[in-house]
């Protein structure tokens, strides 16, 4: 089970660090991907991150805004939103999947409910 948390109500240019966190079983054989779903959009993915290794990506339409981190000993991946936009508001959800994120595909092992962010002054 996976369970997102530390999605809110925030302001254009603000911060916010969303939690992943495994619930159940070691995630260590997996990768965390997130994904955002805004209202009336197609869900995408904006990065992922490997729990057993260095490997990480983030997508080229938020980088340099969003970056990922991991806590193996809290069962646990981060994503760090900075200099929040109007167009980041959306549901963010993490997926887990074996080894790593298949490239372009919301075809993923199991899934969190979901996390609202809503970017707004």
């Amino acid at each position: 089970q996976l369970v997102e948390s530390g999605g809110g109500l925030v302001q254009p240019g603000g911060s916010l660090r969303l939690s992943c966190q495994g619930f159940g079983s070691s995630l260590y054989f997996y990768a965390l991907g997130w994904f955002r779903q805004a209202p009336g959009k197609e869900r995408g993915r904006v990065s992922c991150i490997s729990m057993h290794d260095d490997k990480s990506d983030v997508a080229d339409s938020v980088k340099g805004r969003f970056t990922v981190s991991k806590d193996n000993a809290k069962n646990t991946a981060y994503l760090h939103i900075n200099r929040l936009k109007s167009e980041d508001t959306a549901n963010y959800y993490c997926a887990a999947e074996r080894d790593y994120c298949p490239p372009d595909s919301l075809d993923m092992e199991f899934w969190g409910k979901g996390t609202p962010v809503t970017v707004s002054s």
